[in-house]
Parts: C-alpha cells; structure tokens; sequence
C-alpha cells in the first residue's frame, strides 16, 4: 500500500502521508520506511536528524525513494545556507526535497543559546530580519540545485503576504496545525488559491489529546469500522491535506499509515462537512502555541509568551 502524491505548484509530487520525525529515533524511521511511509518530515530544531539519517540507511529504502523535508530554525534566518549545509550533513544527503522556514520569527543566535535563546542573553526577536529575505535566500537554495521545493512554516496570511508580493518562487507548501479542533478552514482556503499545499503537522493533537475521545470523529469511526485516529486523519487526507502523523512505537506507525488511507476510501464528502462544523460548533482549540509572545496573524492565537 502506497500514499498518495499530491502534486506541488512546481510539479514535484509529495506523498501526503508522512511521518513527522520529531523526538524519532533511527529504529522508528527504520519501522516506518519499512511500513511503507516514503516521507520523513524533518527539522534542524528536533536535533536528532543524524538519527533519521542512521534510520532511512538501516531501513534498505533508497534515498531517492524517500521524500525528505527539513527546517531552517529562527536563530539562522540569516545563515539559512548554513542551516541547510548542517541538516544535509547531518541526514547524509546531497539535498533536501523541500525546505521549509520553521516559523515566520528571526531570533538573534546568542553564543551558547543557538536554539532559543532566554532574555538573559540580550534581545531575542531580530526585527530587523525581513521575511522577504529570508524567503530571497531559500530561492537562491533552489537555484544552486541542494533542494527541489522551498516553502513555510507556521505562517498565516499575513506572514505570507510580507513575501508573496517580491517572491521569485511561490511557496509550495505551509506546514500548520491542522486537526478536527483547529481545521483553519479560511486559510486553508487562502492557501489553496495561492496553489499552496497545506500540510498538517500534529494532526491527531499533542500528547494527551482530546481529539482521540470526540464523539463526532469517533461515532464516524464506528459506522466505518476504523479507529477514531483513521478518521482524524483520513479527514484531512480528503481535504488534500498533507498529514505527518508523529509516533516513536512501531505498531501505532504502521496503523497510522494504513488507518489513514484506510479512512480516506470511506469517508465521504457528508462526512467531511459534519467533521468540518465539529470546531466551530464550540471545540475551536489550539493545542500547540509556540512563545513568541507577538502577533502572528493568526486566529485564535494568544499573544503572550515568554520571548
């Protein structure tokens, strides 16, 4: 059984189900490409990509076979070349099937805090940073051949109009939290009319997640004989909707997998609609809020924090 391929505004095909690699050890990849997963959604900022580097070589699967996603952390906005060299290194490839710019926020690299930094070290936001050039430098990586696709993270409508407008290369995909509890359905829209692919990172919630126990996703379930988990994620498969489920155990990977496109055969578009009025009907819920502490643009998004 394969994943599907949906096709990115320059051409490329990306498998829309992935495996989210974040706190993942080289025998979860190994698991995962041997499942079947073709995808690894990596991150500079997860500091464990030399383990999913060890994992696709013990898995067999040939790195051509294995579409790969990194991400430019913010203290390197200005050094995204350097990021990228440390990520190709550290993964053990010549370059990256797309790379992402992890969050629309440029921190300053404080020496001994390079990943996030604490006010001790001075001020943190760059404000002197514009996205427009971070986003000219992730075209130029385009150019010299190290990644195929370049596109964000984390970025609303307002953080994508700070680039679209000077862009020499529209972004092919925004990474967001995307689930039953915050569908973000007007930006979805937005970004479809941008020929931007959206991609949901924690599709089934964080740790503890309420998402397992809603009744609507899991009444649905049981009509079809799946798992609660299927269907969270096959309802953003039917939106085209990129899914990188995250798990370290080898047996949720597996069923993460198939339950997903599993799901994706039975659910129909009556289906998606209850699924989609589920948030606005009183469970509108973020369950991963970064501490910025500025305003990102985006709805239902607390401005506080501790940056």
């Amino acid at each position: 059984m394969a994943s599907p391929l949906i096709t990115l505004n320059n051409g490329e095909k990306i498998p829309a189900v992935g495996l989210g690699t974040y706190e993942s050890n080289p025998s979860a990849v190994e698991a995962a490409l041997r499942k079947g997963y073709r995808h690894l959604d990596c991150a500079w900022a997860y500091s464990n990509e030399k383990e999913v580097g060890e994992g696709l070589r013990a898995s067999g699967v040939r790195r051509s076979e294995v579409y790969i996603t990194s991400k430019v952390w913010s203290t390197y906005h200005r050094r995204v070349e350097e990021s990228l060299d440390e990520t190709l290194a550290n993964l053990g490839t010549d370059y990256l099937d797309l790379f992402l710019i992890h969050w629309p926020v440029a921190m300053h690299p404080h020496e001994g805090a390079i990943s996030m930094p604490s006010r001790k070290h001075g001020r943190l936001i760059d404000e002197s940073r514009e996205l427009k050039d971070t986003w000219k430098d992730m075209e130029a990586m385009v150019k010299k051949g190290k990644v195929r696709s370049i596109g964000v993270s984390n970025f609303s409508e307002m953080m994508l109009e700070k680039i679209l407008p000077t862009a020499e290369i529209v972004p092919a995909v925004n990474q967001l939290e995307l689930h039953l509890y915050n569908p973000q359905l007007k930006l979805v829209e937005y970004l479809k009319s941008k020929t931007i692919v959206p991609q949901a990172f924690s599709p089934l919630g964080s740790k503890n997640s309420p998402l397992h126990a809603d009744e609507t996703a899991g009444a649905i379930a049981q009509k079809y004989g799946l798992q609660t988990s299927d269907v969270l994620l096959g309802y953003l498969l039917a939106k085209d909707i990129v899914v990188v489920p995250k798990s370290v155990t080898p047996a949720r990977i597996e069923s993460n997998f198939t339950g997903a496109l599993a799901a994706l055969q039975k659910l129909t578009p009556e289906d998606i609609a209850v699924l989609d009025g589920v948030a606005a009907g009183g469970k509108q819920k973020r369950l991963i809020v970064a501490p910025w502490g500025i305003d990102l643009g985006f709805d239902n998004w607390p401005v506080q924090g501790l940056l």
